[in-house]
C-alpha cells in the first residue's frame, strides 16, 4: 500500500491533553522523570510559563482527558493550583464527561486541597503509593506510611470517587509474601483502578548508580515473573478487569487518558520534558525545568526534539502499542486509517509471534496470549521492525 504525506482521513485531532508539574518533595531514587526537589520557590513562576505556552494553541482546543502528571501536582499551594487551572480551563475547555486524572503524593493528600481538585473538576485521582509495607518504602526512598496512604485512598474516594494506585513490585530483597501482603492491603481498599510496575533501574538515578556499586540488586527473573502473575489473578478476583499490561481497573473506570495514547490518536503536552503529537509531528520539551523556564521567559520554544513520522512509523508504533491491551489491536483499523497495511509490512514478525505461541488472531484482531504478556516487549518490537 503507497505511504502518503497524511493518513487517508488525516492526522486525529487531539481530544486529549496532558501537563507536567515537575515539583517534588524530594526526588526518589528510582526516578527518571523531570522532576526537581527543594525549588518550590519556582513555582508561580512555572504556572505562569504554562499559560504562556497553553497561550500558543492561539484558540481554545476542546478535550476529552486531561491528566496532570509530575512530579507531583498536588505539591502545588492551593492558591497555585488554582491559578493552574485558570490557565487550563481557558486554552483546554472540557467536553462533557471529560476524564480529569492528577496525580498526587499520598503526604499531599488534605480536604482543603480534594474539595478544590473536585470544584475544578477533577473525578480521578491516581496515587503514587507504590507500597504499604515499610521496609519496601524505606528502600523506594519513600516518606509516607501504611496508614497514611490508606487514609489518603479512603479521602479521595469520598471527596474524588476514581481513585487508581501505583504499586511498584520487584525492589532489593522483595519476596512474593511480601508482594502478596502489599496487594492485600491495595485491594481491601476503596480503590477503582491499579498500575503495578516491576522496578527497573534507570540511568541517570541514584538506584543506578548503586546498584553498578553493589549496594542494591535486583531479584530474579523468575520472582519477578510471580509476582506479576500474582497481581493479575489477585484483581481480577477483587473484579478489576485486566485491560492493558500494567492496567487494572473496574467496569468503566479504565483510564481513557492512557487508552488515547495507545491508540495513537493525538494528544497536546505542555510542561518540561512533556511530550505531544500533533498533525504527525512528535515534540519534547526540555527536561529541565530551569531551561524550559528560561526558555519561555525569552519567548522562545520549549521543545528540545522534534520529529516528524512517516505514515509507516504511524502505523507501527500504533500497532505496537495498541499490543498492550488485553483486548488486542485492529490492524485492519490501523490500515484504514494510516493508508499502511502492517499485518503485510510486518508478516514475517508476526507469523513468528504467533508460531511461538505469543499472539493469536480472531480476524483481524492481533491478541496477546498468557506467554505473549510475559514477553509483550518482543511482540511490540516485531511490530516496529
Amino acid at each position: 500500500m503507497a505511504v502518503n504525506q497524511t493518513p487517508p482521513g488525516g492526522w486525529p485531532i487531539p481530544r486529549s491533553a496532558y501537563v507536567h508539574v515537575p515539583f517534588c518533595r524530594h526526588r526518589c531514587g528510582y526516578c527518571n522523570f523531570s522532576v526537581l526537589a527543594g525549588r518550590d520557590d519556582l513555582a508561580d513562576e512555572f504556572i505562569t510559563a504554562i499559560h504562556r505556552e497553553l497561550s500558543g494553541l492561539n484558540n481554545p482546543r476542546e478535550i476529552d482527558t486531561l491528566f496532570l502528571g509530575g512530579g507531583t501536582p498536588t505539591h502545588l499551594s492551593l492558591g497555585q493550583l488554582d491559578s493552574l487551572f485558570d490557565a487550563i480551563d481557558q486554552w483546554l475547555p472540557r467536553s462533557p464527561g471529560a476524564e480529569v486524572s492528577v496525580e498526587a503524593n499520598p503526604e499531599d493528600i488534605e480536604p482543603a486541597k480534594l474539595r478544590l481538585l473536585a470544584a475544578r473538576g477533577v473525578n480521578r485521582i491516581s496515587l503514587g503509593v507504590q507500597s504499604f509495607g515499610a521496609e519496601k518504602l524505606k528502600t523506594l526512598e519513600r516518606s509516607h506510611n501504611a496508614a497514611l496512604a490508606s487514609d489518603a485512598i479512603r479521602s479521595a474516594s469520598e471527596t474524588i470517587g476514581n481513585v487508581s494506585i501505583d504499586l511498584i513490585f520487584g525492589s532489593p530483597g522483595e519476596t512474593v509474601g511480601y508482594w502478596t501482603d502489599d496487594l492485600k492491603t491495595a485491594l481491601s481498599l476503596p480503590i477503582r483502578h491499579l498500575s503495578t510496575y516491576a522496578l527497573t533501574f534507570e540511568k541517570g538515578t541514584s538506584f543506578w548508580t548503586d546498584r553498578l556499586r553493589g549496594n542494591l540488586s535486583s531479584i530474579g527473573e523468575d520472582d519477578e515473573l510471580a509476582m506479576y502473575e500474582t497481581a493479575i489473578q489477585m484483581a481480577r478476583a477483587r473484579g478489576l478487569e485486566h485491560y492493558e499490561i500494567s492496567s487494572f481497573a473496574e467496569p468503566g473506570a479504565r483510564c481513557r487518558h492512557n487508552i488515547a495514547y495507545w491508540q495513537g490518536r493525538g494528544w497536546y503536552a505542555f510542561g518540561p520534558g512533556a511530550a505531544r503529537f500533533v498533525d504527525g509531528n512528535r515534540d519534547v520539551n526540555h527536561r529541565s525545568t530551569t531551561t524550559y523556564l528560561h526558555r519561555i521567559k525569552a519567548g522562545r520554544s520549549p521543545v528540545a526534539q522534534s520529529e516528524t513520522l512517516t505514515l509507516q512509523q504511524y502505523a507501527s508504533e500504533r500497532a505496537a502499542f495498541g499490543i498492550r491491551m488485553i483486548d488486542g489491536i485492529d490492524l485492519r483499523t490501523i490500515s484504514n486509517e494510516c493508508g499502511v497495511d502492517i499485518e503485510t509490512l510486518r508478516a514475517r514478525d508476526l507469523t513468528r509471534c504467533i508460531d511461538q505461541g505469543l499472539v493469536v488472531i480472531d480476524r483481524h484482531v492481533h491478541r496477546l496470549t498468557q506467554q505473549g504478556i510475559r514477553m509483550a516487549d518482543t511482540v511490540a518490537s516485531a511490530l516496529l521492525g
